[in-house]
């Protein structure tokens, strides 16, 4: 094995998942930057690294140094430190007050730093506030490195040390040693496996119960990662036995116990963790009573509906505004132009003309200014209606319920069980609840088949819109979107008129993308391209999938040259971004897409504008951000956009599935374009069975309401 040593330049990619990275290094005795690659997430930029390994070749990329291991150290000399210091890693020291530091202290600046911090106030432009901001980062850093270097001496990859220091601050180490696997419980993105191989590093044995308990609660997160509530003894056994590769008796007998400790809740052969199985049984609880309360008191003397508006509505309409009257719950779903928001208006005409005080609200905030926009009043995302925060949790509850008479939930598909019964628990039994919603849609990304498990329940009201109306009739996209959810190819006619274009392109799908978002759409329509047009795809990862075709198009569409680099991600100065996860803090959730808006070099931070106002990201934040140019279909629910340009082809084999592509091609207003291969449409059109998840709602319904 060879060594090199040197000071990081740059680093071309680093992949936070499994650690691995591609950096150029300055050695000493090369002329050129040498590109090193490795396990090596999180090196930042100006540390001298010393890495035993050998030469490669790379077809592509040619001659490359393989690290088989490594080590980091602090830089040594005036431009290293300097390097360092304007990386990012320091919040409050960007690259000019790099330079100033260094030209103030030369070789004693990381001394400095770390014994006598408020010598910085030597410094021109440095204040009192940002030396406090600059220890607080210090110290911080070197407790996060310390933790690195605990993982990577255990072989684990250095890119969980700042998620695992956020969690458990100075404690960190001393908490990992002791239970390694409360890393698969707390910390996001840290799965069982990776918590197990940290566990043998440690010695910890094979047969221990806190790895027997630990691997079957991964199973059960695993498949409610794909949507189910519960998994059936057998199903969860069988997996748990794959993955510890131990006995099954021992598996059966931790489960057991698992149950005696309510860790699992047990309901006959269901094996739930306890917030799925306390909100379905809840869920059902809540509906039940809410249904089987007295109905509102009728108007008296009550108009037709029809008089009391210029609009008119088609009898089904019309039978869903008197079941709105009359119910105390009920279900109104249908497609695309069939009507949902005119009736949804007159259902709330109708109680507002009875002085009824209605409330609405939606899962996402873009469904929810959707909702506002169609229906003229406000509409509060369901965290914001029932004044979540991180700290407190949910305000609004049985003991603090909601204020009003009706309440009106649109794009429930989305909703899964966790949310339903948080918002059911601040329903009072006195309300009204209007649900409504497309179940034809993908279910929610959450646990959970809420919307379709209350009409398959039949013991709630529902109405389902299932006429196009003559306006929506004139396009394309309504069209196809009915044909492709009855089972018929849709039409691809090639005539200027139409708003639903299919280009067959089998060689270079992500060019032919890249070159209608970036120039033939944009000319022929006259579009914005970030703004208007959206990328939606089956898939995270191939050639055609959003995280390639992101890279593709931001250097298609955003040339700015400002931006902040975290691990191999760049963000720039306009980008078109995503939020990843749930931030109550910043009230911000999963698929919210914003631009940003601004970015500060110096404190290494980034502003991102979210509709109507702008969040703040620090350094160590930015892995809550991906690129948005293109996006998953599962992302997108609940969202709309002018013009949706779709890649499909058989490279997304396990993803073509109905619900799928009438999800996506129904996220557009104005136009669709598919890219790819109209075999592999067809295929998806036909491919119409609905994964069965583990729930039991419907069966609860019916045994309260039956």
């Amino acid at each position: 094995m060879e060594r090199i040593r040197g000071v990081v330049e740059r680093i071309t990619y680093a992949n936070e998942e499994n650690g691995y990275s591609v950096i150029k290094i300055k050695a000493k005795g090369h002329s050129d930057l040498i590109t090193v690659v490795g396990s090596m997430a999180s090196v930042p930029v100006g540390t001298v690294i010393e890495a035993k390994g050998s030469w490669v070749r790379n077809p592509t990329y040619g001659l490359q140094f393989q690290a088989s291991e490594w080590q980091e150290r602090l830089p040594a000399d005036i431009y290293g430190i300097e390097k360092y210091l304007g990386s990012g890693l320091i919040k409050g020291i960007g690259p000019v007050f790099a330079g100033k530091i260094v030209r103030c202290f030369g070789e004693r600046t990381l001394d400095v730093l770390e014994e006598t911090p408020e010598q910085l106030l030597d410094v021109e432009g440095i204040g009192p506030k940002r030396v406090d901001m600059i220890k607080t980062a210090w110290q911080e850093q070197k407790e996060i490195k310390n933790v690195m270097l605990f993982l990577q001496s255990h072989g684990i990859s250095t890119a969980y040390g700042t998620r695992i220091f956020r969690t458990y601050g100075q404690d960190s180490i001393a908490v990992v040693k002791e239970n390694p696997y409360r890393l698969a419980d707390d910390i996001f993105g840290i799965g069982f496996k990776t918590a197990d191989n940290l566990a043998q590093k440690l010695g910890i044995d094979r047969q221990a119960s806190v790895r027997c308990r630990s691997g079957v609660l991964y199973v059960l997160r695993r498949l409610a990662d794909e949507g189910h509530c519960f998994a059936f003894l057998d199903q969860l056994a069988d997996s748990a036995v794959d993955i510890l590769e131990i006995e099954k008796a021992k598996v059966l007998d931790t489960i057991e116990r698992a149950v005696e400790a309510e860790d699992l809740m047990a309901d006959g052969d269901a094996y739930y963790l306890p917030p799925f199985y306390y909100s379905e049984v809840g869920t059902a609880r809540r509906l039940a009573a809410i249904a089987s309360g007295v109905s509102q008191e009728p108007l008296l003397k009550p108009p037709p509906t029809a008089q009391r508006t210029t609009v008119e509505y088609d009898p089904v309409q019309l039978r869903a505004i008197a079941l709105a009257e009359r119910s105390r719950a009920m279900v109104l779903t249908g497609g695309p132009g069939t009507g949902k928001t005119t009736t949804i208006n007159g259902i709330i005409e109708m109680h507002r003309g009875s002085k009824r005080r209605v409330i609405l609200a939606a899962p996402t905030g873009r469904a929810a200014k959707r909702m506002t926009e169609a229906t003229g009043m406000e509409a509060k995302t369901i965290h914001r209606l029932l004044e979540f925060s991180p700290s407190e949790g949910w305000k609004r509850n049985e003991d603090n319920p909601l204020e009003g008479d009706v309440l009106i939930i649109d794009e429930a598909s989305m909703v899964d069980i966790i949310l339903m019964y948080n918002l059911l628990k601040a329903v009072p039994e006195n309300m009204s609840l209007v649900v409504v919603g497309d179940v034809d849609q993908l279910p929610s990304v959450g646990p959970g088949s809420v919307l379709r498990d209350i009409i398959a329940s039949e013991t709630i009201p529902v109405i389902r819109l299932n006429r196009i109306f003559r306006q929506a009739l004139d396009s394309d996209i309504i069209v196809n979107a009915h044909r492709i959810n009855r089972g018929q190819q849709p039409q691809l006619r090639r005539n200027r008129s139409s708003n639903f274009f299919l280009l067959e392109e089998q060689e270079d799908i992500a060019g032919t993308v890249v070159d209608l978002c970036s120039r033939r759409l944009p000319r022929f329509y006259n579009l914005e391209p970030i703004q208007d047009i959206q990328v939606l795809t089956p898939m995270q990862r191939t050639e055609t999938g959003a995280m390639h075709l992101n890279k593709l198009l931001q250097e298609a569409l955003n040339p700015e040259t400002r931006c902040l680099k975290r691990g191999g991600a760049e963000y720039r100065l306009h980008d078109k971004v995503m939020q990843l996860r749930n931030n109550y803090e910043k009230e911000v959730f999963n698929g919210d897409i914003g631009r940003v808006s601004g970015i500060d070099l110096e404190d290494k931070t980034l502003q991102v504008r979210f509709d109507d106002r702008t969040v703040d990201y620090a350094f160590l934040e930015l892995d809550e951000l991906v690129l948005a140019y293109a996006t998953t279909i599962h992302k997108a629910q609940g969202s709309e956009f002018p013009v949706v340009v779709m890649p499909f082809s058989f490279s997304h084999w396990i993803m073509l599935q109905r619900n799928l592509l009438y999800t996506g091609i129904t996220r557009a207003k104005e136009l669709v374009v598919l890219v790819g291969d109209k075999k592999a449409v067809y295929a998806a059109v036909k491919h119409a069975e609905v994964r069965r998840r583990n729930t039991r709602l419907k069966e609860r319904l019916q045994a309260l309401l039956s």
